[in-house]
């Protein structure tokens, strides 16, 4: 999953995608470090914040996030400061949807039963 942010965006990004959700950032190859940019994993999920010119949140467009223990999720975003906002329309799951730094909705999901 790709998601943009602004050019010198990176060390916001590392302190939201390492610090706040314990994401692993990985090296991008040289040519691509070039246009900035970082690239983070955790479990089966990587995910790509390229930087783009004109930079405009994506604000319905997100990735959906699979975890384990929505709650501790909660809990680091609340503890830094950001506002989560939960959505219990989607049966099977608790939900929420928050942002990260820039400002790109991401969307955090438990499934509450047997899939």
């Amino acid at each position: 999953m790709q998601l943009a942010m602004p050019a010198g965006g990176e060390p916001a990004a590392r302190e939201f995608f390492v610090d706040v959700l314990g994401m692993r950032e990985v090296p991008k190859p040289p040519v691509l470090a070039a246009r900035g940019g970082a690239w983070f994993i955790s479990g089966g999920l990587e995910l790509h914040l390229g930087v783009e010119d004109g930079f405009r949140p994506a604000k319905k467009g997100h990735p959906a996030i699979l975890v384990e223990d929505i709650e501790e999720i909660v809990r680091r975003f609340t503890s830094a400061g950001q506002p989560v906002t939960w959505d219990s329309d989607f049966p099977g799951f608790r939900r929420f949807y928050g942002t990260d730094p820039f400002g790109n909705r991401l969307e955090f999901l438990q499934p509450t039963g047997p899939r």
